[in-house]
């Protein structure tokens, strides 16, 4: 049995300390093939006696033994993995493609997003008296993400559904002081583009975050923040998630007294609510 698999069937046995070093040596093994136990244990707040322990645990005489093993993963990972991965017509090769087109796809947003936009999209949420997201079905994990993010800083903001009594009910009693905010991957849901048209001739504001500007939603919004169309919808879900996920980067900065002390106040309620009062 591989160290990663030793390490996440003792995990839910472990120790506090153990549990650190665990997360450690899973997320950053490249780092920890190079370090001294002693190097380990400073990294993690622990005491070098506590990462042999740690080995031993899982079955190793110490932790050399551990990291001979990480090395050899590292070995691989670095030297014959990208060997096998010239080849198309292999898994690796597969893998490696499809994770250079998402990187070029997440490049050419970067370069071509306009901040201009992404500006004026922050300051109207930061103005807005309340902000509705308005998902396309591919797009309800980036939704989902957006809103988590709006309520730890104390905006007002609900989710609509994509059925058009729920869309009707929202614009008909939305003021000028609230934000449709559409988010839309590849215009699955035209009832969304009409949703905000409507809106927009009742003065009720509105904005997109679009997979491509010609959209229709991104035709009926005020602000636009559109990528570029791709080629398939799993990489134009992945392209307005890196959008998203600028977006919420930017309120974070923007806005930083409301994001304060949000985190912890969540993981203090989450204690609460799991343990009891």
């Amino acid at each position: 049995m591989a160290y990663v698999e030793r390490i996440r069937e003792a995990r839910p046995k472990m120790s506090k300390s153990f549990v650190r070093l665990a997360d450690f040596v899973l997320d950053s093994y490249i780092q920890a093939a190079l370090m001294t136990a002693t190097e380990l244990a400073h990294e993690v707040d622990v005491d070098a006696a506590t990462v042999v322990r740690f080995a031993q645990s899982l079955g190793y005489t110490g932790f050399p033994k551990l990291q001979d093993e990480i090395k050899e993963r590292v070995r691989k990972e670095l030297l014959l993995r990208p060997a096998q991965a010239a080849d198309r017509n292999t898994l690796p090769g597969i893998v490696d493609a499809t994770l250079q087109r998402l990187s070029q796809s997440i490049e050419q947003t970067r370069r071509l997003l306009d901040a201009n936009a992404v500006e004026d999209l922050v300051n109207r949420i930061g103005n807005a008296r309340r902000i509705i997201v308005l998902p396309e079905s591919p797009a309800r994990g980036a939704a989902y993400n957006l809103v988590n993010l709006l309520e730890q800083g104390g905006f007002l903001v609900t989710t609509a559904q994509n059925g058009v009594n729920d869309l009707a009910r929202i614009v008909s009693t939305s003021t000028s002081q609230d934000l449709l905010l559409a988010i839309d991957v590849a215009g699955q849901a035209p009832f969304i583009a009409r949703a905000l048209s409507e809106a927009a001739q009742r003065g009720i504001q509105t904005a997109t975050i679009a997979g491509a500007a010609s959209l229709q939603s991104a035709q009926q919004a005020d602000v636009v923040l559109a990528a570029q169309s791709q080629p398939d919808l799993g990489t134009g879900v992945v392209v307005v998630d890196a959008v998203v996920y600028t977006l919420a980067e930017t309120l974070r900065w923007q806005f930083p007294d409301r994001f304060e002390g949000a985190n912890e106040a969540i993981e203090a309620m989450y204690a609460r609510i799991q343990v009891g009062s």
